[in-house]
């Protein structure tokens, strides 16, 4: 209301020669009163008014009487403190207050920057994301704060313990999202075999890790964006100079920064220069963004407001549990050989069986994988082809379990004794190969189970067991197991018989059917058997539901069989190869098999020796992990009529090979090739890195595997291109496009690619042409050579 006189006041002042300020201070200390504001004070005034106020203070505490302070007056004392303390106005520091850190105390509060939408993350995280020890894995959150201020982003790894074992700075991939991204890693990539002594350290570091998303006000930023400017325009740049100087010294002090010695004195200098007030505001300013300070704030940047999300949680799983090659036999074929005397098929054992031990190891898989062992049931035994009626010959199927000799902790006497088991599990383990063990939880009529606890079988009215059915389907040689009236006595006993097999040398289980049983049954199974022995896989065989797929990847199956046979035409490998290997591969391990005991698809039936080359070469390249059911090799191709599985189904019969007609087709070959380019480049293959590239011919399907260099161990990026033919019959033509910068390639320039199928190179860039006939490659397998 004074504000026209105050003016005039000042504006005469400037007559007298008094500076601006000097007589605005004069002028508002004289009118205070008149403007209702408390006036200003000299700092000799204040220093007289202090003095005069301790006196008072302690002429008041010799004037009153001594008293004894009960609790009560301390308790009352302490709440008239507080009081006036909430009254007293907080002192005002020049400049701007750095972010505080808000405290988050229960979930859903935000902190004083925001952080969100972090994945992986499904089903609201309660089940973690898996990873393989070592293995680069993604992470990427939302993080933001109000208005134009800028944030920074750290994500922070822990391991089982809580020991913090990675701080990586995240890259904002997405500023109009506020999409920040890290690739990070949990522990460290080992190839030690859990049979090995080296393992013991791999062991330690298996379990449950977390990352932590730490969002924080970039103040260095913010500065440095507004003081450039202001340096540039002549604007207030003594101040935002000082602000950039009391900012690098406050850095230089921070314990968050983790800064040693030598890094803190590098701030310090910046500080010091940018305060001095004889150099030009440009040379003070590029105090502040020198190399050196640049390099600072990627590695340990000032993070005000510090604001970490909830731990997110990744289940570390020990090597090769995401990278495989599995072939499947079966111990009674290998050595089979036809008994002229007696007009039968004298079966093999687990002595002659070693020979599919060699056999896998020189085509270079590393899982050895055997249907059930133990005695085969007699009553209700089927025939050949799943007949209802077995001859005397027959042998029966390995997945009607249990006889008078035994059940499931037992080896069928035709193959030998667990002491035979044993030593092919050490033969496996000195070639470098582990033993996988079908467990299939059923029961032949003949299981002692049937007697020993009748409760775990569903009876009918009558009071029969029912037998195992999917109408109109009947398996009369199998008797489901009812979970209802004792799942944890059949969990217990099914612990003890998976700690049997583990001690006997099995490092992994494929569990046939589990979608059949309770999800939850799994799941205590499975978290009670790698309490013990964390070193142990599950592969489950569950051609089913996504959903109930999924819930079993859940619940600790490792791997999974799944859609991949079905899956041919151009448009449906697109589509399923981004599914297997993308932010779904987190979760569900899918595990590619181009047949199976139980499946012989049209395709394979159809398209001959290329068709067998073409899915070796999808499932090879197409996923991490895959299989190979043993006579892939032979072309064995024929369907039962009406089914899609082999006629002669070695399920229901003992089949004898003669292996030296593999050499005429060339797929044993190509397999040894497959797996000797997935060891070659084995830092190519994750669940989270192949990239559809478009290809002009609806018959030829091309797709990249990439893994950038900062993520190698050699430091250079890692590379393979897939080109295939799906039509088994004609020769077709393409142009691949490759987008050059999105596979780390300079654009300017051509590169050379290496076919690691044949040998040949040559040179590519954008747009390429290829030509594949079955009659000659069918496939090509490029490595781009850097």
């Amino acid at each position: 209301m004074h504000i026209t006189r105050l003016s005039a006041l000042i504006t005469a002042s400037y007559a007298h020669g008094e500076t601006a300020i000097h007589r605005f201070i004069h002028i508002l200390r004289q009118h205070a009163h008149t403007i209702g504001v408390k006036p200003l004070m000299s700092s000799k005034e204040k220093a007289a008014m202090s003095t005069k106020t301790t006196e008072n203070t302690a002429e008041k505490s010799t004037s009153s009487p001594a008293k004894r302070t009960t609790g009560t007056t301390k308790r009352a004392t302490t709440a008239t403190r507080k009081r006036r303390t909430a009254k007293t106005p907080a002192p005002v520091t020049p400049g701007e207050a750095p972010a505080p850190i808000i405290p988050v105390t229960e979930p859903g509060q935000f902190g004083r920057v925001n952080v969100m939408d972090i994945t992986p993350n499904e089903e609201h995280g309660v089940y973690p994301a898996r990873v393989e020890l070592g293995e680069a894995f993604e992470v990427t959150a939302q993080v933001f704060i109000e208005g134009r201020t800028k944030v920074g982003a750290t994500a922070v790894v822990r391991n089982p313990r809580g020991k913090e074992m990675l701080r990586a700075p995240m890259t904002c991939v997405n500023p109009g999202l506020d999409r920040w991204t890290v690739t990070l890693t949990c522990g460290e990539h080992s190839d030690a075999k859990p049979w090995e002594p080296e393992f013991a350290k791999v062991k330690r570091q298996l379990g449950e890790w977390t990352v932590t998303v730490e969002g924080w006000e970039d103040t260095y930023i913010s500065w440095l964006h507004d003081a450039t400017i202001k340096v540039q325009v002549g604007d207030d740049v003594e101040n935002a100079l000082i602000s950039g100087s009391q900012l690098l010294a406050r850095w230089a002090s921070s314990s968050d920064a983790k800064l040693n010695a030598h890094q803190r004195k590098t701030l310090e200098a910046a500080a010091a220069t940018m305060a001095d007030a004889s150099l030009s505001p440009q040379e003070r300013l590029a105090a502040a963004t020198s190399s050196d300070v640049s390099e600072l704030h990627t590695s340990n940047p000032l993070r005000d407001g510090l604001s970490p999300s909830a731990p997110q949680r990744f289940k570390v799983e020990r090597p090769k549990a995401s990278f495989a090659a599995w072939y499947q036999f079966f111990p009674r074929s290998e050595g089979a050989v036809y008994d002229d005397q007696h007009g039968r098929i004298k079966q093999g054992t687990l002595v002659t069986a070693l020979s599919g031990l060699e056999r896998a190891k020189a085509e270079g898989f590393d899982i050895v994988y055997l249907p059930p062992i133990f005695p085969i049931g007699v009553t209700n035994r089927k025939g050949r082809n799943n007949s209802l009626i077995a001859g005397p010959n027959d042998p029966g199927s390995p997945f009607g379990i249990g006889s008078k000799l035994g059940g499931h902790d037992t080896v069928d006497p035709l193959l030998g004794t667990m002491d035979d088991f044993k030593a092919f599990c050490n033969r496996a383990h000195e070639l470098g190969l582990e033993v996988a063990l079908d467990f299939a939880l059923q029961c032949s009529p003949d299981h002692p189970w049937v007697k020993q606890h009748p409760n775990w079988f569903r009876t009918k009215p009558d009071g029969t067991i029912a037998f195992a059915e999917n109408p109109p389907k009947k398996y009369q040689d199998i008797y489901p197991i009812d979970f209802n009236a004792d799942m944890p006595g059949i969990e217990k006993e099914v612990e003890r018989i998976m700690d049997l097999w583990v001690k006997a040398g099995v490092t992994i289980f494929r569990v046939d059917n589990p979608h059949t049983k309770p999800v939850r049954f799994w799941q205590d199974v499975i978290a009670a058997v790698t309490k013990k022995h964390p070193e142990v896989l599950f592969l489950a065989e569950a051609f089913t539901r996504p959903g109930m797929m999924r819930a079993l990847s859940y619940v600790g199956f490792t791997q999974s069989h799944c859609y991949f046979p079905w899956r041919n035409t151009k448009e449906e490998l697109e589509k399923y190869l981004l599914e297997t290997n993308g932010d779904d591969g987190y979760y569900q391990h899918n595990t590619f098999w181009p047949t199976t005991p139980d499946i012989l698809t049209d395709y394979v039936r159809d398209n001959g020796i290329a068709g067998h080359a073409v899915r070796a070469v999808l499932a090879a390249m197409g996923s991490p992990s895959w299989g190979i059911y043993n006579g892939y090799e032979l072309i064995e191709n024929k369907q039962r009529p009406g089914f899609e599985e082999q006629i002669d189904n070695e399920k229901y019969e003992v089949k004898v090979r003669d292996w030296d007609d593999a050499g005429k087709y060339g797929i044993a070959e190509l397999l040894t090739s497959l797996n000797r380019i997935r060891r070659e480049h084995v830092e190519a293959f994750s669940y989270h890195n192949v990239s559809i590239l478009p290809s002009s011919d609806p018959n030829i399907i091309a797709f990249a595997r990439h893994t950038p260099a900062e993520l190698t161990s050699t430091g250079k990026p890692e590379t393979l291109i897939v080109v295939v033919n799906l039509d088994g019959h004609n020769a077709h033509q393409s142009l691949i496009h490759l987008e050059l910068p999105d596979l780390d390639i300079d654009p300017k320039h051509d590169v050379q690619v290496r076919d690691e199928l044949t040998g040949h190179e040559f040179t590519w860039g954008w747009d390429n042409f290829v030509s594949l006939a079955p009659w000659a490659d069918v496939a090509h397998v490029f490595h781009i050579v850097r």
